[in-house]
């Protein structure tokens, strides 16, 4: 029976090995793939390495490398766990592999450039475990969830579900803006106050429930109407918006300035017992202008509080909203831009409609002069509540 030396050797001499000089000239394509254990990996890795352990590169790789011409410089501490893992990636059809002699203790004492990593700690890799099985997540995306902002407009009915299952993918900082107080009747369909948080602030009732559920998120809060004062203020530095107003004042205000700052806004709206969601993606895609250049008369836009909504309809759509966002955060899939998604609960039916950008929108058009933030109280101003209103 050959001994392990035997079978390595064997081994080297059927890949392709190159020395780190040879390594670092691989190329801009190269993927670097570090499969050492994750606690070699957090002691320090060639920056931008994509970390496979050993044991799991048959069964991941490929979720995290689907072209196979994909040129892949692998590497270990010392050479010899990435010839092993060479070899079974030419064996799955990987037809650009090598691996580099000497590993990452050579690379790293010949001076060249290396990095320690943010990595998960024990109890991270443990609430998250779900999404590192991902590849289309796994811990890098769950670093860039840890790491991305995201600002949620009401802690009412779209708000409440969406920040729930914001926080508990792990978004490292929700803001939340809301100046009302939670009142009995919201909770056929807040569900982030209880019977025992009547009358406190709703955003320190949701700061309560959400850190109660993840400690890792930083929950940041505007107890202030939002306005054309403060606007620019508050949204900048998020990477994401979650409109769930349900006022046309507030929801025209929020399109310009997310125009101004280019921060996506995830939008959704209900009535009854339908929905709407889209992405408005600024000059990617239409804005809100594009779909509704001037609002409704009064009588055709009731409010909730006037025309009633079923109280599970706006978990449905603000849960959509989360996943959205979190899609727009990863670069994930295809998010709803230029696409308006339409959900009727009574006939349990989705619609999807294509919408573009209008090339005369007064603020993303060709022709568009500079955008102005503005109040737009005189819109529909019986129904008006003081913005973000929470549904």
């Amino acid at each position: 029976m050959p001994s392990f030396r035997d079978l390595l050797n064997q081994v080297k001499a059927s890949i392709r090995e190159v020395d780190p000089e040879g390594a670092a000239a691989a190329g801009e394509g190269a993927v670097f793939l570090d499969v050492r254990e994750a606690d070699e990996y957090a002691q320090g890795a060639i920056p931008g390495a994509l970390h496979i352990p050993r044991g799991y590169v048959e069964l991941q790789v490929e979720g995290y490398i689907p072209d196979k011409s994909t040129p892949i410089v692998v590497y270990c501490a010392g050479g010899n766990r990435s010839a092993f893992a060479a070899k079974s990636l030419e064996e799955l059809g990987y037809t650009d592999v090598v691996s580099m002699s000497g590993g990452f203790n050579k690379w790293k004492d010949e001076g060249r450039a290396w990095s320690t990593p943010r990595t998960l700690d024990a109890d991270q890799r443990n609430r998250y475990q779900r999404h590192l099985l991902l590849p289309e997540v796994g811990e890098r995306g769950q670093q860039k969830l840890l790491e991305s902002k995201v600002l949620l407009l009401g802690a009412g009915g779209l708000g409440s579900p969406a920040a729930l299952y914001l926080a508990a993918a792990g978004v490292g900082t929700l803001g939340i803006i809301d100046m009302d107080v939670v009142d009995s009747s919201n909770l056929q369909r807040q569900v982030l106050h209880n019977v025992d948080r009547i009358g406190e602030r709703k955003v320190d009732s949701a700061k309560k429930t959400l850190t109660a559920l993840n400690p890792d998120v930083n929950v940041i809060t505007y107890d202030t109407r939002l306005g054309a004062d403060n606007i620019l203020d508050i949204i900048d530095g998020y990477d994401v918006i979650v409109d769930g107003t349900d006022n046309f004042p507030t929801r025209y205000l929020v399109n310009d300035a997310s125009l101004l700052k280019k921060i996506p806004v995830v939008h959704g709206s209900i009535f009854r017992f339908e929905g709407q969601m889209t992405v408005f993606a600024p000059y990617e895609g239409p804005c809100y202008r594009c779909l509704i250049p001037e609002p409704p008369p009064a009588e055709l836009a009731p409010s909730c509080a006037e025309a009633g909504v079923l109280g599970v309809l706006p978990g449905i759509i603000g849960s959509m909203q989360a996943m959205e966002a979190i899609k727009l955060i990863l670069g994930l899939g295809d998010p709803l831009v230029g696409r308006l998604l339409a959900y009727d609960a009574l006939e349990e039916s989705f619609r999807t409609f294509k919408v573009r950008r209008d090339p005369a929108c007064p603020a993303c058009g060709e022709e568009a002069g500079p955008i102005v933030i503005a109040e737009y109280d005189d819109l529909c101003m019986p129904h008006v509540v003081e913005a973000p209103a929470s549904l």
